[in-house]
């Protein structure tokens, strides 16, 4: 690296990672006088220019580490340097930092421009004991949409991509300063790019890589959110603005500066305001007036064709539906349609029911002419097909996982809260082996049998591979996941996929080596992820469906829903069946995650649905078994049962078994 010793002094040494240290002349001109920032990236620096030898002229110097060993990544990162030195340069407006040099030296990029004597809007909100008063705010808004217009009719238009109050500055005069143009790109329409940005400011268009004027005047509206309110969205369900209004937290803000955010935060791009001179005109017509600002109608987008979207939204509303009394199983069928979509006439009828001792949660398993089921009255059941009794194992806690059968072995395998796994031999009802987890703490995951391996997951935190070897299962390997798991392992010959109750998502190698961890659901995952084409899919509790890469863990997709994801997916042909807490049983797109259609059953969703001829089954806290049509969702029937559904049905030969809370488990005909 270039350094000059200045007149009189000791050229200070570089840091043992390389970095410039007070004292340091880089470029033969810049001396470093003080550390500004360190990032994962670079550093940012304070410097005084030396070709002004009469002032004593201050400088920003930013620092860009490129340490890739890949040479494409390494150009990547060039070429993203190269293009923020590129636009600050051609840009001359105040609230932007002017570019006065740029240069490499080995493995760091240099680019020196203004040195902002101030601090960003996040340290601001931080700092800041009560909410900011609102002419403040005001005057921020106006300034912002003023640097954001002149960006957006730049020839060509510029969108920074990445509006949030760390990148927006207040300097020592008041003023505002937008910084860091690392992601900023020059506009093209219908032109297709990463997803990129802060989740919680970024539009939803940005996650499918659609960057417009419009996604940064959503950024912005977020932004002000946050300065008004003082409650961070990154930490709060996406895109859920509008579910908290400005006023409900902060009532020193005017109802008609809350429209405008509002306004700003919609949804789709074409409702938000159409250019960020037309948010400022609304900002500054509101004056000190006592008459509310009257916002015009967004523009109505004429109807489009409908293309895949890998971030979808859904506008359904929940509805409020008070629990049903306990009744007598009915069976309810809508009246013939004009075209329901099948040849055959629906007929439902039940042929047994089964009553166990206390709820059943899990799903039924079904084996050569027996169902296998367990139940809150710590007994796994072995029922025949008749419905007739055959055995049941008793353990010491209750049964909520599913059962799984290991035809090898003869055995039916499932967890129980009294922290053991069991493996039961299904001829005679006896205990072949079990195994206690390391905590000590509840198997409420259902296992997973493959390559030899028993693999399940308990509350202790612990990911368990199990070898069993007749009466004796020995642990192969664990992994520590630093939360409780309740869902089940995905298994391919490559990867094995881990949810987990604190959000992450893990992918294995099959000697239990963690490859990658995908922490953008950031909460409980209960469903089991369905993997196809080493995609996962699975649902959350942050009300998404996720769809991920399994190979290096990489996010595809995601789609919302107003309330959150329970259960497990199920895919059939390209469509991916999942209900949810709002009520919906969802129909996605597996290409997109676009919504194909919705139904609304009459409460929450937490189990799986199953599939059988053209039609969906599922059940319902609303106490029913729904089936409807696959291709459109279309009711077909009803059977009513006397508890809430949480178990997922089981479809055997023209036969469902599910259980119910109301203690019994259904056979139901075909």
């Amino acid at each position: 690296m270039n350094t000059q010793r200045l007149p009189g002094e000791q050229k200070a040494p570089m840091g043992a990672d390389g970095s410039l240290q007070p004292g340091s002349t880089l470029n033969n001109r810049y001396r470093i006088t003080s550390v500004l920032g360190v990032g994962g990236m670079g550093s940012v620096y304070l410097a005084r220019d030396m070709n002004f030898t009469e002032t004593d002229r201050k400088l920003a110097v930013k620092e860009m580490l490129n340490l890739n060993t890949d040479s494409n990544m390494r150009e990547l990162m060039q070429r993203t340097f190269e293009r923020e030195a590129n636009i600050l340069a051609a840009l001359d407006h105040p609230a932007i930092p002017k570019i006065y040099d740029y240069f490499t030296s080995r493995d760091r990029a240099y680019l020196v421009m203004d040195y902002i004597n101030g601090r960003d809007l996040e340290a601001i909100i931080n700092l800041t004991a009560n909410f900011i008063p609102f002419e403040q705010i005001k005057k921020w808004a106006i300034e912002l949409c003023d640097v954001l217009d002149y960006l957006h009719n730049n020839q060509p238009p510029i969108v920074f991509r990445d509006i949030k109050p760390s990148n927006i500055m207040v300097d020592h005069k008041g003023r505002i300063r937008l910084i860091d143009f690392g992601i900023a790109k020059n506009f093209q329409a219908n032109q297709k790019g990463t997803m990129i940005g802060t989740e919680g400011y970024s539009p939803p268009e940005q996650y499918r890589g659609e960057a417009s004027p419009q996604g940064d005047i959503y950024a912005l509206g977020a932004s002000l959110h946050h300065l008004a309110t003082r409650k961070d969205p990154r930490i709060e369900p996406p895109f859920s603005f509008h579910e908290r209004p400005i006023r409900l937290i902060n009532s020193e803000i005017p109802v008609e500066f809350e429209r405008i955010v509002l306004r700003a935060v919609e949804y789709q791009g074409t409702n938000r305001f159409q250019s960020a001179a037309q948010m400022r005109d609304a900002i500054s017509a509101m004056g000190g007036a006592a008459t509310p600002v009257v916002l015009q109608p967004a523009p109505v987008a004429a109807p489009m064709t409908p293309q895949p979207l890998p971030t979808v939204e859904f506008q359904s509303t929940p509805a409020t539906i008070s629990t049903p009394p306990i009744m007598q199983p009915t069976v309810n069928v809508p009246a013939p349609a004009a075209n329901n979509g099948f040849d055959e006439a629906i007929s439902i009828q039940e042929l047994w029911k089964f009553k166990c001792e206390d709820e059943i949660r899990g799903i039924p398993a079904f084996y050569k002419g027996v169902v296998y089921v367990g139940a809150y009255d710590n007994n796994l059941y072995a029922i025949n097909a008749d419905g007739s009794f055959r055995w049941k194992y008793p353990t010491e806690g209750g049964i909520s996982s599913s059962p799984v059968i290991s035809p090898e072995e003869n055995t039916v395998i499932f967890g129980s809260e009294d922290t053991r796994l069991y493996g039961v031999d299904i001829r005679t009802g006896k205990v072949s082996w079990s195994f206690q987890t390391e905590g000590q703490m509840p198997v409420r995951s259902t296992a997973t049998v493959a390559g030899g391996f028993v693999f399940f997951g308990a509350d202790d935190g612990k990911f368990y591979a199990l070898r069993v070897m007749g009466s004796n299962a020995r642990v192969q390997w664990k992994v520590e996941l630093n939360a409780e798991m309740r869902s089940r392992a995905a298994v391919t010959n490559d990867r094995i996929v881990v949810a987990t109750e604190n959000g992450e998502v893990l992918g294995l190698d099959t000697s239990g080596q963690i490859k990658w961890k995908y922490a953008k659901s950031r909460r409980a995952v209960t469903g089991w992820p369905l993997i196809d084409n080493n995609v996962a899919y699975f649902g959350s509790m942050d009300n998404y469906v996720h769809a991920v890469e399994i190979i290096n863990g990489f996010g595809m997709w995601r789609a919302r829903a107003n309330k959150a994801f329970v259960g497990s997916p199920i895919l059939v042909g390209k469509v991916i069946y999942i209900g949810a807490a709002d009520n919906n049983l969802y129909a996605f797109d597996i290409s997109s995650g676009r919504e194909l259609w919705h139904f609304t059953a009459g409460s929450q969703i937490v189990g799986s649905p199953a599939h059988a001829n053209g039609a969906l089954y599922f059940g319902c806290v609303d106490h029913n078994v729904y089936s409807i049509e696959a291709k459109k969702g279309k009711l077909r029937w009803t059977y009513t049962t006397g508890g809430p559904i949480t178990s997922s049905p089981c479809i055997v030969d023209k036969t469902l078994y599910i259980g119910s809370t109301d203690h019994h488990l259904y056979a139901l005909s075909l």
